[in-house]
């Protein structure tokens, strides 16, 4: 299909072009064409979105058309997704409803199109309640239909390309909602591709800076790289050739954003990030043998070039991961000492690696073919049984779940299963029954007896022992890592606590009574503030547990007092607090403006905003803000967990800010050095340090081992152009071989 440049077309030219280019991808699947009823549904959307502009200043219906070329060409799906991609934003933003689109378009396009209704504009909104129930909507449409969540991944895939044009405080909102839950669905759901692209544009919209460096440092080492792959992927054509192969070998980068984790997770630098490059083969099967067998043959062919490292061989080929992904990896030593991983995969592995789980439907075998992913789904349809009541634990207990690797464990007659990484002995036993885990009293494995929170490890065997007059007790929440087992003892603890608060209520009335005082707002709030609770019924629980006793009610509390000049009847709501200490006030007129971007400046550190104490930023750091209920702006840095709790569930909060310069205000951070320890080198660092850039040091740490030395410097910086110039300077002392700020 011939394209003309786009600037020389009118508007619906440029509408007509893209859909040509959406049955253009059509085509070239292998889907029953039904091109009529995608013409009728592009034509729908088109006059129902007619007029209206994005914010980049294009048509609407450009959105719902990119939105349906990812679906067919980037995820694999067919003509009722593609339909219902097109009609996705219909009911949301016209006047039509989901009758409409049933009438026109049948029941199932329309369940579709109503489901990508109810979670439209986010997962998450302002208030917690909704939040929870927001992503209620998501799982359950998801457990209904699957197709929801592929569109709905599909839909911020298209936003996420598109974020340019949004204003930066909506950028962070959006860009940490996709980090905090599409990117992980993603990859649960097998979009590898689709989630790399995620992670990777949520990465460059938080930190553009360092995104651009990295993504530099990989176009310097461009060439080298070229010439590497050539020389070890030579061999390895010649090989497979001889053995009759048909085959693709294919380069995989690793992307700016799994550089930049592996780089702060280990505290090194860009170049000691060794596995860059991977070499993937894709096979076709030769008839008649069996597709692991032949992986495995190609394996012995790599193995005779190439020698392996021994704890570097990964087998997905026969105990396949939960997200369907099938392959075999094996890290082996490539010409000049560098290890390379190479990933073994027939078309079909890599298909169901590219496309997921639309590729996983296609080469099912059978109605009783249950992969690990329809049980994984299972497990999703458990959790909104017992939903958590508040958002934030609900969000967290389903990422339990989300973000889990897999080990392989045996029962003892032998049979396999699927467990969650780091999972426990307990968390074992509920994923096998409710029941065999409420009556759990310990394990056995490999046949040696082990405590209910012993962490399992892959190919253990595993036996439960229990007892009928063993009851769960509190302490085993933190027993248990997966999601399932969290999800049913939280639900049996909760059932338990309604019980205490109505008991403990109860017991306040009562008691308030006997005093001929009622059971009003300002007697409850008395006790409350007595006993330091700012929650009533964690006040009431207490209570019926019997820790806290009603005698103070009388003792104390409400005992009789005689007024004098300095007694305080009523408390001030901005007075000293029960405890003592002095609550910050703020007038009602400083409202933040948080549309503009804010400028951290000397003069309103503390009074208009703080620094947060989890990841303590730093000038020069990429930091957004976080406006709390009293106005005041937390600033965090854009790579914080608490930061991406805070994108994801509450993103209207959240403001654009900037560092003003800053060479007045001090902070201690850390510098890590790596080296040779060698007599004077640590007078080296410190005349480097102290003389020749004058900053003082708080303290420092060191350890030498076998010839080497770490040592920790804790110096005070006004920003971070003062660690970058000293780590730069302290790199040249020639021992030294890495230098890196870390965060404690």
């Amino acid at each position: 299909m011939t394209l003309t440049p786009i600037d020389t077309l009118t508007e619906d030219e440029q509408i007509q072009q893209e859909f040509d280019a959406l049955l253009e991808d059509y085509r070239n699947t292998n889907h029953r064409q039904k091109v009529e009823i995608i013409t009728k549904a592009f034509n729908f959307a088109k006059a129902a979105h007619k007029g209206i502009k994005r914010r980049s200043g294009e048509p609407y219906i450009m959105h719902p058309l990119a939105v349906a070329r990812i679906v067919v060409s980037e995820v694999g799906l067919g003509s009722t997704s593609i339909c219902s991609a097109l009609l996705h934003d219909v009911v949301e933003d016209t006047d039509y409803t989901v009758e409409d689109i049933e009438n026109l378009f049948g029941p199932k396009i329309a369940q579709i199109v109503d489901g990508l209704t109810k979670i439209s504009g986010g997962v998450f909104a302002e208030k917690a309640s909704e939040q929870a129930e927001n992503f209620r909507k998501l799982l359950i449409t998801m457990s209904e239909d699957i197709r929801v969540i592929l569109i709905k991944i599909s839909d911020r895939l298209h936003n996420m390309r598109t974020l340019g044009s949004m204003p930066s405080a909506k950028q962070y909102k959006i860009a940490g909602e996709t980090q905090y839950i599409y990117a992980p669905l993603a990859h649960r759901l097998g979009l590898f591709r689709i989630k790399t692209e995620l992670e990777n544009l949520s990465f460059k919209f938080e930190h553009p800076d360092t995104f651009k460096e990295i993504e530099e440092k990989l176009a310097v080492d461009e060439e080298s790289r070229n010439q590497f792959y050539k020389e070890f992927s030579e061999p390895i054509d010649k090989k497979l050739t001889e053995m009759g192969y048909e085959f693709k070998l294919r380069a995989r980068i690793k992307s700016v954003y799994s550089i930049w984790r592996k780089m702060s997770t280990r505290n090194i630098p860009f170049e000691e990030v060794y596995d860059i490059l991977a070499e993937r083969i894709i096979f076709k099967p030769r008839e008649g043998l069996n597709e692991k067998d032949q992986c495995w043959m190609l394996y012995s062919a790599i193995t005779a070039l190439y020698k392996p490292h021994p704890e570097r061989i990964r087998d997905w080929v026969s105990t396949p991961k939960a997200n369907g992904y099938e392959a075999l990896h094996v890290t082996v030593m490539g010409p000049g000492g560098r290890w390379v991983e190479v990933q073994i995969r027939s078309q079909r592995m890599n298909d169901i690696a590219e496309k997921g789980l639309a590729a996983h439907w296609k080469y099912k075998s059978g109605e009783a073919d249950e992969s690990e992913l329809d049980k994984w789904l299972k497990t999703i349809k458990e959790l909104l049984e017992n939903p958590e009541p508040n958002a934030i634990d609900f969000m967290d207990t389903f990422k339990l779940n989300l973000f889990a690797s897999e080990i392989f464990v045996f029962t003892p007659k032998g049979e396999i299963k699927t467990i969650a990484q780091h999972a426990t002995a307990l968390d074992f036993a509920y994923s096998v029954h409710s029941d065999l885990g409420n009556h759990c009293i310990g394990a056995k494995v490999n046949h040696k007896l082990v405590p209910l929170s012993y962490k399992l490890n892959s190919g253990d065997q595993v036996e439960i022992l229990t007892s009928k007059k063993q009851t769960p007790q509190p302490e085993w929440l933190e027993y248990v890592t997966t999601a399932r087992a969290k999800a049913r003892l939280r639900a049996l603890f909760k059932k338990e606590e309604k019980a205490y608060i109505s008991d403990g209520q109860k017991i306040i009335t009562e008691a308030l009574a006997a005093l001929n005082l009622k059971f009003e707002n300002e007697n409850i709030v008395r006790i409350l503030n007595y006993y330091n609770f700012t929650q009533r019924n964690e006040m009431f629980l207490e209570f019926g547990k019997g820790v806290l006793s009603v005698d103070d009610l009388a003792k104390n509390i409400f005992k009789a007092k005689t007024p004098t000049v300095f007694g305080k009847i009523f408390k001030n709501p901005f007075s000293s607090s029960p405890d003592n200490k002095e609550y910050p006030t703020v007038a009602v007129d400083s409202k933040v403006d948080r549309k503009k971007s804010f400028k951290l400046t000397e003069e309103n550190a503390g009074r208009t905003y703080t620094l947060a104490d989890c990841c303590h930023p730093i000038p020069g750091d990429d930091v957004l803000g976080y406006v709390d209920e009293k106005e005041m702006i937390n600033v965090h840095k854009r790579q914080c967990p608490v930061a991406a709790k805070l994108k994801s569930s509450y993103g209207e909060r959240l403001i654009s800010v900037d560092w003003a310069t800053h060479k007045v205000l001090s902070f201690v951070e850390v510098l890590e050095v790596k080296g040779i320890d060698k007599k004077g080198v640590l007078i080296e660092i410190l005349k480097v340090i102290s003389e020749e850039y004058n900053v003082n040091i708080n303290k420092m740490h060191i350890e030498t081992d076998a010839g080497i030395f770490v040592g920790r410097f804790y110096i005070y910086v006004h920003d971070t152009e003062d660690i970058n110039i000293l780590c730069k300077n302290i790199i040249k002392i020639k021992e030294i071989n890495s230098v890196q700020r870390i965060q404690e």
